[in-house]
């Protein structure tokens, strides 16, 4: 009966579809970066007495999500299984620091696929805050400071805090830091929960701006320069080009970064139009990864 064999087919067909192997993960799909609380720059006229106060290490951040170690972009960080061994299953976010002015050390340990042992450690998780606790900072402080102390690692460290008076006092703090080789200044505020994105509830001090671009060209250099590098022409988040042309080393002018890549430069303040003054190369930032907004607003250009 006709019926009964498409019943049959039908049958067959559903069978076919149970049994059939589960399609291949898409190839090459960007990891979901971790929703990370990312800082304001410090302008003065800030409550100071509602905030606590640390020094910004200039390493890589590290976010532990419970099971693995994953960069600010989401990609999962080949740490030999020492180092995380014995870790919570409830989230770190902190900085992988090789110690001050050792950016590059952390960097390059960091971005190895097959993890060296003796160069993971010389690395220190200096961990600043726990995502998932759910309470202002002052709460999450000695919650920290109670989760590190029961990893009981000597690599796994909680982010020292103290609070300042004033303006005058946080300057002088902040010097300190910087002729000690330090980057800068942390400003978390007591009473913010932990949060997504960026806010004035968490603040960085620094002697100078600094921000990230992607590199677009190679300029040619003229003059002693001729034959190597002149200048970088980058591109912001937001989609503003400029060039970079101070600040590169002679082996980084010969051999620069590679066009796609993104950069560290340091400025001092902007123009009308919003392009850096006084832009200088810094480095490659390897862990950088702009937020969607900017992402979409630059892929339009």
């Amino acid at each position: 009966m006709p019926s009964r064999r498409l019943l049959l087919l039908a049958v067959a067909g559903a069978l076919a579809a149970l049994l059939a192997p589960l399609p291949a993960p898409a190839q090459g799909s960007a990891p979901a970066a971790p929703a990370v609380w990312l800082a304001n720059s410090y302008r003065g006229g800030v409550p100071l007495k509602d905030y606590w106060v640390s020094e910004k290490y200039d390493g890589v951040r590290g976010f532990w999500d419970g099971r693995t170690l994953r960069t600010r972009g989401g990609e999962t960080i080949h740490a030999p299984a020492w180092f995380t061994q014995g870790w919570p299953s409830t989230p770190l976010d902190g900085e992988l620091w090789a110690g001050r002015g050792r950016f590059g050390q952390a960097q390059s340990t960091v971005r190895q696929q097959q993890p060296q042992d003796a160069a993971w450690r010389s690395l220190v998780f200096m961990v600043f805050d726990l995502p998932a606790h759910g309470g202002p900072f002052d709460e999450r402080l000695p919650a920290l400071q109670e989760t590190v102390a029961r990893i009981a690692q000597p690599w796994v460290r909680a982010v020292p805090q103290q609070r300042v008076a004033d303006d005058a006092q946080l300057q002088a703090l902040l010097r300190r830091t910087v002729r000690a080789g330090g980057e800068g200044l942390m400003l978390h505020r007591g009473s913010a929960p932990y949060r997504s994105g960026r806010s004035d509830d968490l603040l960085k001090v620094k002697t100078h701006d600094d921000a990230e671009a992607r590199v677009v060209a190679h300029l040619p250099g003229q003059g002693r320069h001729a034959g190597v590098l002149g200048a970088l022409l980058v591109e912001t988040p937001e989609g503003r080009r400029f060039k970079l042309g101070t600040g590169f080393t002679d082996a980084e002018r010969r051999a620069p970064p590679s066009i796609g890549s993104w950069v560290t430069y340091r400025y001092r303040g902007t123009h009308e139009g919003r392009l850096p003054r006084f832009a200088s190369y810094l480095r490659v930032r390897e862990d950088f990864t702009p937020s969607a907004p900017a992402q979409a607003q630059a892929a339009t250009r």
